[in-house]
């Protein structure tokens, strides 16, 4: 700016008075803070036919106060939905906590699909040892884990909003879930998750005590 650099005062009535501009972001943008990130416009058009198994959908739910929590996932075709408590909202929880859910199904695992959430910047480690690959929703499109959501949605139902879950335990998670994947669904043709798992994969997802086994 010539005036200012002359000791003139005109450049301060200027609206940006010379300022350099920086692009700004929402708070809720994940530029920078996962690395690798592959957009949900990047994944296969087969998980959108819903037509095989292993395309899951993941997300945390949080208790009041944030304390404790689960991480929930939910298997597109099937509807098969899991969940298991966390001690709170870190990538080495959710990480843990996933593996643990998807492992025994390690098989049936083709993709994960994100929100843009930190705790999920480990999802590289996750696609390295369930073999498969992650992508993440856009910031603010919930409709694009639609499944996940609506699923979190019904656990609350067991899970209130307004109760902390830093108590609960995988025995109590486990019997919501089993109680969600025993319910016939008419986009199932009025079958259940669980039936329509076994049929696809030829196994049956079943609890032994508190651990996830496949017979």
């Amino acid at each position: 700016m010539q005036d200012k650099a002359v000791g003139g005062a005109l450049y301060k009535y200027l609206r940006h008075q010379h300022k350099k501009y920086r692009k700004r972001y929402g708070k809720n943008d994940y530029r920078g803070r996962i690395p690798n990130r592959i957009d949900i416009d990047e994944r296969p058009s087969i998980v959108d036919a819903r037509t095989r198994i292993g395309d899951w959908e993941v997300d945390l739910v949080i208790g009041k106060g944030h304390k404790g929590g689960f991480a929930t996932l939910a298997e597109r075709k099937s509807r098969l939905y899991l969940a298991l408590p966390i001690a709170n909202k870190t990538a080495q929880n959710a990480n843990d906590a996933i593996n643990k859910l998807l492992t025994p199904l390690k098989h049936w695992v083709k993709t994960l699909t994100f929100d843009n959430g930190r705790e999920f910047s480990w999802h590289e480690k996750l696609a390295e040892n369930l073999d498969c690959n992650t992508y993440f929703a856009k910031p603010y499109h919930s409709w694009e884990r639609g499944l996940n959501e609506n699923h979190n949605g019904l656990l609350r139902q067991f899970f209130p909003k307004r109760m902390a879950l830093d108590n609960v335990s995988e025995k109590e998670a486990f019997r919501a879930t089993d109680l969600m994947n025993n319910r016939p669904r008419k986009c199932l043709g009025y079958k259940t998750p669980f039936e329509v798992f076994a049929k696809m994969t030829g196994k049956d997802y079943f609890l032994n005590g508190s651990v996830a086994l496949m017979g």
